[in-house]
């Protein structure tokens, strides 16, 4: 791994701005002629309505179809899906044998920015073209983000409790609560969403540090941030936000060795994806003193499992189910985006969100 925030941080990092939808003709993205019925299939559901979409898809005569089973079924989404022109997922594995076994899958769209759980490389050898959304949630990420640094900060899991608060009343649940004014953030990856906050944040901190080695240096003077290599950021930031792509490079980015190199009262944040940090070493420099706190939004495995109890119920902890993502205007904006981009495809397009825009639909 490099010094520095690795390779991924920046493949959603290149402007604050949203994603332009301009599109570039290509004959390899056209499914098949227009004669024949395109099926279209959401295999993993949960949002309130797919009104969008379905209005979207229908306008070009496309059927919609919502996968109805279990969330675990595999084989039964491998099934519905079989044969299907286009597929959205949210959180269901697509490898090469997911593409194999559901014949016919010609183009993905992955409802949210990360899409650690599609294999781009097997789609693309198959001649699938595969699109995220990205933009859509730098404000709700980057709210949820400063919501839970202020959690920490202030000591809220144990200021809230009801216990405390009728016994210790007027006083602070921590004997040091130190103020936003007098701390360093450090923003680990600062590209749509990093950014996005690193500007929110310049008038709450005394100083921002960000490390992103495939951001222009220009991008850093714009934004108001000092630039460093990843092992001067842990060493003297207060707070370190986590705002990268789970890559193989980023897998355990804050690990033990990160959290050795930070002060014990630096605080951990991550909004991004779980096995950014390990939840073990962060368990036990909670519990041996060697961090003053942690916000996390995001585990190994979601919901966290039976193994993460301690993690979960420690004092100096701050958890959220994986939600940063939402607000009524970031849902709205995600399910539109993920139809136009479905659209774009079918109708010959190149979506600008397209992850891999040079393979040949076969």
């Amino acid at each position: 791994m490099k010094d520095e925030l690795p390779h991924g941080a920046s493949r959603s990092s290149q402007l604050l701005q949203p994603t332009a939808y301009s599109l570039q003709p290509s004959s390899s993205f056209i499914l098949h002629p227009s004669s024949l019925p395109v099926r279209v299939v959401v295999i993993d559901a949960g949002y309130d309505d797919f009104d969008q979409e379905r209005a979207a898809l229908e306008a070009i005569g496309a059927t919609f179809e919502v996968f109805g089973g279990d969330r675990h079924d595999r084989a039964g989404k491998i099934a519905f899906s079989a044969g299907a022109d286009g597929m959205f997922v949210r959180w269901t594995e697509i490898d090469g044998a997911f593409l194999d076994a559901a014949q016919g899958v010609r183009s993905i769209v992955r409802y949210g920015v990360g899409h650690d759980n599609i294999d781009i490389e097997a789609a693309s050898a198959r001649g699938v073209p595969v699109c995220n959304v990205q933009g859509y949630a730098n404000h709700s990420v980057s709210d949820h983000a400063l919501a839970l640094m202020l959690a920490c900060v202030r000591g809220l899991r144990i200021g809230i409790d009801p216990a405390f608060l009728r016994a210790q009343y007027a006083s602070p649940p921590r004997p040091r609560l130190p103020e936003l004014r007098n701390m360093t953030l450090g923003i680990i990856g600062l590209g749509r969403i990093g950014g996005t906050l690193c500007a929110k944040a310049r008038g709450l901190f005394q100083r921002v540090l960000a490390c992103d080695p495939y951001i222009p240096r220009e991008r850093f003077d714009q934004l108001g941030a000092g630039r460093c290599d990843l092992d001067t950021l842990l060493r003297e930031s207060d707070i370190v936000s986590a705002h990268c792509n789970l890559t193989n490079e980023t897998r355990m980015l804050i690990g033990r060795d990160a959290l050795a190199r930070m002060e014990p009262s630096a605080i951990v944040i991550n909004t991004s994806r779980g096995p950014v940090v390990d939840e073990d070493a962060l368990l036990d420099a909670l519990e041996g003193e060697r961090l003053y706190a942690a916000g996390l939004d995001c585990f190994w495995d979601e919901p966290p499992l039976a193994n993460r109890d301690a993690l979960l119920a420690h004092p100096h902890l701050v958890a959220t189910g994986h939600y940063a993502w939402f607000s009524t205007e970031a849902s709205l904006e995600l399910q539109r985006r993920a139809a136009e981009n479905m659209v774009a495809m079918l109708q010959g397009g190149i979506p600008e969100d397209c992850l891999n825009p040079t393979v040949r639909n076969v």
